[in-house]
């Protein structure tokens, strides 16, 4: 993975983990350790599907960006799609609590969304191919 895509993956990844793991620590007062493991599994969802998804599009970004924008968008959908799909199956679930997991997976899935704004927002990215040759064309 190139530098700018490991970073890109942190400056989203890290601040999702963080909120995840201050989830689990209000959950775990809130709700006892069910709370906890609820919210830790919750990030660790929303972490392995939004890297998943961040890498697969700028992988399509490289080798057909023509596929950009419409990738994107069928991968957010996809992505929240899923996020649905694992609620709607762990509702009804002994293993953690539900409504601590599903408070956790929004919240965390919301605060990756703003992450990743905000690292595209300060990447220095260049709109324009500098010629190659150093000479004007």
């Amino acid at each position: 993975m190139p530098s700018n895509d490991a970073r890109n993956l942190a400056q989203a990844a890290v601040p999702t983990v963080a909120v995840g793991v201050l989830a689990a620590v209000v959950s775990a007062i809130v709700a006892g350790g069910k709370g906890a493991i609820g919210a830790l599994v919750a990030t660790v969802l929303v972490t392995f599907f939004m890297g998943l998804g961040l890498f697969v599009l700028e992988r399509t970004a490289k080798s057909a960006p023509q596929l950009f924008m419409m990738m994107g968008l069928m991968l957010y959908a996809a992505q929240l799609l899923l996020m649905v799909v694992f609620m709607a199956a762990f509702k009804n679930t002994t293993l953690f609590n539900p409504r601590a997991f599903a408070l956790v997976l929004v919240i965390a899935t919301l605060t990756w969304i703003a992450a990743q704004t905000r690292a595209h927002m300060k990447a220095k990215i260049l709109y324009v191919e500098p010629d190659k040759t150093g000479q004007p064309s």
